[in-house]
């Protein structure tokens, strides 16, 4: 969801010829990484489903089908990670690339290409071998060796490779490419000649790599899943003795949870959500309902909001689907466009906490807490969120002219809810079935897809088979670019651990005077900052298992500080100039930064007030547990 530029839109003219043969090997390569992708996206959604009618429906539990899906969901993650790649959608921070002069961008551009060549590169042996020896585990199950799982690492990363090295041709010049190749090989062998002393120097190389390097590289562009992984690679190599082949490991760890497997299966029904219409059913219902009040459709935007937030889980594929169908009539009405980009920026970050949420199913992933509990704990803070921007909007347009404007009658609004009932009914019963215990916060989201899948066909009548493929597509690539970036982070957070350092970040929070307060004051202002820069889910990954057991040391409910992190973390993540959800806001409305940047600090302001009402009052977060 980052502001992802296209790296080829800012870089000099490659020499035709080089452009042609690299344009030929691509078009070659485009389709056996995106239909394999795409079919691993539906075999995920057949597996997950049998494993529920199979135990809920003919009470006998397929034993194999969580190992397969397992075995399948690293090869997703990686050819996913490779789709991404090759449509340079991988997650990165453009704002200060924004502030350059072109050709400074343009070279930056190439040089963050060479950087994740080097990374490839350097990765692709360790990652052979952690492949190799995972030939003597064999899986309990299906009785097949792990290395058929784990050979997804080290395909995917020469595949990735491949990209690079296409990547470079195709968007720089000889100049160009020569000198980013000669900058990161000069940085690099700088390090090794350097590797006597670094060794000496102890936890300062935490400051150096995890640090210095980290915020240099996303700073400078470079994807955050190979700033990550690159400076992790640098610290465990050449400051520790521990082999690289931990690296891949980790990183192995961090994209394998099965939990994760709900990225793809939501991003998915967020799309199918859009193309079936339902989410238009339900913005129409509430459109009709609230339209003729002053600010209405601000008030039908935060709510809109809500309710599609609990069914994708995917903030783009949220913003993407109420957008293009609110903002017309808004502009209409004489909404500015600024205001309508720094609503829509500040209802994603007030709907963080709502289910499934991605971040919340990636909490529950990396610090143990119950996923159920965080779903029933992320409702009612959304709703105090929504509440205070509501009263924002009450005194921005307390004196907007609505004489033109005609009330919906009564039967209109009951023929509008009528429409909308069968999509406003899916999160209920997403809901349902997790609590009742007919599917899990995993497998859930397949019963979410059959139902869209059929409300597609037999009721909204709007199916357009020609999308499904290109949707496929879009699901592997944007789960490949997330859960890439989990398992980089997965690999930092371990070595952070490794060398003392959350031992001694948790002495300096327990130490903290005035307590839980005091603890709650500084992880919001952490997240914001950390939100910003780093986007959630990496933030979470990172900082997650360090900061979750001293809440539960000094007393604070593990779901109250969940609802407190991730609502920091939103509001740093959709706040100006860094929060990368912002660019995304700008990029689905098509409005240009600039004009949100003012209208959109009465909005951060409202958030942050709602914020601290939640942090203040635990019950808002734990109420219903």
């Amino acid at each position: 969801m980052a502001h992802a530029h296209g790296l080829d839109t800012h870089v000099t003219e490659a020499a035709p010829s080089r452009r042609h043969w690299a344009a030929s090997i691509d078009a070659v390569l485009r389709p056996l990484v995106e239909i394999p992708a795409a079919l691993l996206v539906v075999a995920e959604i057949v597996v997950l489903l049998a494993g529920v009618i199979s135990r809920y429906v003919l009470n006998e539990p397929l034993v194999w089908s969580d190992e397969l899906a397992s075995i399948l969901f690293l090869w997703l993650a990686m050819l996913g990670a490779v789709v991404a790649f090759r449509r340079n959608e991988h997650m990165r921070m453009t704002a200060v690339l924004g502030m350059l002069p072109t050709r400074v961008w343009a070279f930056l551009d190439v040089v963050a290409a060479a950087a994740a060549l080097a990374f490839l590169l350097l990765i692709i042996e360790p990652a052979y071998e952690f492949a190799a020896d995972e030939v003597w585990v064999t899986t309990p199950a299906l009785e097949i060796a792990n290395s058929w799982r784990a050979a997804a690492l080290p395909v995917g990363m020469g595949l990735m490779t491949i990209m690079a090295v296409l990547r470079l041709v195709q968007v720089g010049s000889w100049k160009q490419v020569l000198g980013a190749l000669a900058l990161v090989g000069a940085l690099i062998g700088i390090l090794i000649l350097l590797q006597p002393a670094l060794r000496g120097l102890g936890n300062l190389n935490l400051l150096i790599f995890f640090v210095g390097f980290v915020a240099t590289m996303v700073f400078a562009g470079v994807p955050i899943a190979f700033s990550f992984a690159l400076a992790t690679f640098g610290y465990i190599a050449l400051t520790t003795s521990t082999p690289t082949t931990v690296v891949v490991g980790r990183m192995d760890e961090g994209m394998s949870h099965l939990i994760l497997l709900a990225v793809p299966l939501f991003v998915f029904l967020g799309l199918l959500i859009e193309m079936t219409g339902m989410a238009r059913a339900m913005v129409a219902f509430l459109a009709s309902l609230l339209g003729h009040v002053r600010g209405g459709l601000h008030y039908v935007l935060v709510g809109a909001m809500y309710l599609v937030s609990g069914i994708s889980g995917s903030k783009a594929a949220d913003m993407a689907a109420v957008a293009p169908v609110l903002f017309p009539e808004m502009r209409e009405r004489g909404a500015k466009p600024g205001d309508l980009v720094a609503l829509l920026s500040a209802t994603g970050a007030q709907t963080e906490t709502i289910p499934p949420s991605l971040v919340l199913i990636t909490i529950g992933s990396v610090t143990g807490v119950s996923i159920a509990a965080l779903f029933t704990g992320g409702l009612l803070p959304g709703v105090v969120l929504g509440i205070t921007l509501c009263g924002l909007v009450w005194w921005r347009y307390r004196k907007e002219d609505l004489s033109h404007v005609k009330r919906a009658t009564w039967r209109e609004i009951g023929k509008a809810f009528i429409v909308a009932l069968p999509a406003v009914a899916l999160p209920f019963i997403i809901r349902a079935a997790v609590i009742e215990g007919v599917a899990t916060a995993t497998e859930v989201s397949t019963i979410g897809i059959v139902y869209s899948v059929l409300a597609g066909l037999l009721i909204y009548r709007r199916f357009d088979w020609r999308r499904l493929m290109p949707m496929l597509v879009e699901t592997a690539s944007l789960s490949g670019a997330i859960l890439l970036i989990i398992g980089a982070a997965t690999g930092m957070a371990w070595a952070l651990t490794q060398s003392g350092f959350s031992g001694l970040l948790a002495s300096a929070m327990t130490g903290l005077p005035g307590g839980a307060a005091t603890f709650l004051a500084v992880s919001i202002l952490a997240f914001i900052v950390l939100g910003s820069v780093l986007e959630g889910i990496p933030a979470i990954v990172l900082f997650g298992p360090l900061v979750f057991p001293i809440a539960r040391q000094i007393g604070v409910h593990e779901v109250h500080y969940a609802m407190v992190v991730v609502l920091a973390m939103g509001i740093g993540l959709f706040a100006p100039p860094f929060g990368v959800g912002y660019y995304a806001a700008c990029a689905i409305s098509r409005i240009h930064p600039d004009q949100g940047m003012k209208p959109i600090v009465g909005y951060i302001l409202a958030l942050i007030i709602g914020l601290i009402l939640v942090a203040a009052v635990p019950w808002i977060s734990i109420g219903f547990l």
